[in-house]
């Protein structure tokens, strides 16, 4: 079991989460497609993704995730700052194969 952080934001009406877990690893979702994961333990690490239908179609997305003891979440569309607000949290359970 570990601890996932989560991230939504709201951006032209597209949903972009940013997962973020001690064990598990990152992801960054656009519009609920995986567009980029880490996997493993690093205190800090990079996503990378991309809009890819409707009103800002082509932006580049770009996450950095870090920190020592709290992780923080900054999101920027093509080049520009985004407000990730704060995170939620939840338990995710190991599934053994």
């Amino acid at each position: 079991m570990g601890t996932m952080k989560t991230w939504n934001i709201n951006y032209k009406g597209h949903a972009i989460r940013v997962q973020n877990g001690w064990f598990s690893g990152e992801q960054l979702s656009v519009d609920g497609e995986t567009q980029d994961a880490r996997r493993g333990f690093a205190f800090r690490s990079q996503l990378s993704g991309r809009i890819r239908s409707g009103e800002g179609a082509g932006e580049r997305i770009r996450v950095a995730l870090g920190g020592w003891f709290i992780i923080g979440c900054d999101l920027f569309i093509d080049d520009r700052p985004i407000p990730t607000g704060r995170a939620t949290y939840g338990i995710t359970k190991d599934h053994a194969a």
